[in-house]
């Protein structure tokens, strides 16, 4: 009996483990390959679909996950993209992102299953965005006028995540194994 009980614990943490790698790689390649530089603010900002998947994942699987998709998933394209400089900064705003939107989406049981609290979560989670970002730029360029060009594009990224997260969700929750 001891036996099943030592194979089914690893098993779980393995799943656990390839699950969260398979939703950073997810959020990655949506941020990777399908972005739109931005020909606004001095940096050009940039909207991708990487949102939409730390939107979902957060809503799928809850604020661990969440979190840990967009903060590694977003800062390795920051990485190797370029963007080196924010890839810090990214870490934490998405990884902070992603935890608020998993949080309140799964809050008193819901499991992602209440597209108003979902949608409440995304909500609340854009100030973060916003602030973490508008301090970075801040930081780096050494103005504070100038993160507030970036905003338009951030919303904007925010809003296209909100457009393919919340009814992706919505069809998602419906196949058996995200019951």
């Amino acid at each position: 009996m001891q036996t099943t009980q030592s194979y089914a614990r690893p098993r779980t943490k393995t799943f656990d483990l390839i699950l969260t790698s398979m939703l950073i790689a997810l959020v990655f390649v949506a941020t990777f390959f399908l972005n739109i530089r931005l020909p606004i603010a001095a940096n050009g900002g940039l909207v991708h679909l990487g949102t939409a998947m730390l939107f979902t994942a957060s809503i799928l699987f809850g604020p661990k996950k969440g979190a840990m998709a967009g903060a590694i998933g977003m800062g390795l394209f920051d990485l190797i993209s370029g963007w080196t400089l924010w890839a810090p900064f990214t870490f934490v705003v998405r990884g902070l992102q992603g935890y608020i939107v998993g949080k309140i989406a799964w809050s008193n049981g819901r499991n992602g299953k209440s597209v108003p609290f979902n949608l409440l979560a995304i909500i609340i989670s854009v100030p973060v965005m916003l602030a973490g970002y508008y301090i970075c730029e801040g930081v780096l360029y050494g103005s504070w006028i100038a993160p507030l060009a970036s905003i338009p594009g951030n919303i904007t990224q925010i809003v296209v995540g909100i457009c393919v997260a919340i009814p992706l969700c919505v069809v998602l929750k419906k196949v058996p194994v995200f019951k």
